[in-house]
């Protein structure tokens, strides 16, 4: 896999957790089987907020959805398949990802990636990213979208 040169982007700024949460919600109205989300950011920065509000809507309840950080991994079944919620935060080397089953969730399930740098450089061609960066009490998310994502990102 390959990274693909991004197409669209745009920023948006997150005043608070609950406007984390909803940006999270739209996303997952959103995601289908084959969708690969990169979440990236400092600890603290929001990813598993944002996250938590995809999954939410994925399952069409809100869970409890702790962040994968020791685990590795969580899916969630929902009414479109499974969604995988990966933390590659401890992650040693790329190759442990695929130890996981990361490339077939890539074409099998919806994922949610925290730390996507750590696969250094081999996320899918068609994916978006989210960088989010802390201010005050919230943030800010820069989408960029890759590939097929273009398409779908107006829609969030």
């Amino acid at each position: 896999m390959s990274i693909a040169a991004a197409t669209d982007s745009r920023e948006i700024v997150l005043p608070d957790a609950a406007a984390t949460l909803a940006l999270g919600r739209r996303l997952g109205e959103r995601l289908g089987a084959g969708d690969v989300v990169c979440l990236s950011g400092n600890l603290g920065a929001g990813k598993t907020t944002l996250a938590r509000g995809a999954i939410a809507a994925w399952t069409g309840r809100d869970e409890e959805a702790p962040s994968p950080t020791y685990t590795l991994v969580q899916t969630y079944e929902g009414g479109k398949g499974e969604l995988w919620h990966v933390d590659l935060y401890r992650l040693k080397q790329p190759d442990d990802a695929w130890e996981l089953g990361l490339e077939d969730a890539f074409a099998e399930a919806a994922c949610l990636i925290e730390w996507p740098e750590r696969l250094g450089g081999r996320l899918p061609r068609n994916r978006l990213d989210i960088a989010l960066t802390p201010h005050g009490e919230g943030r800010s998310a820069a989408l960029t979208a890759h590939g097929a994502w273009s398409t779908k990102l107006g829609s969030i």
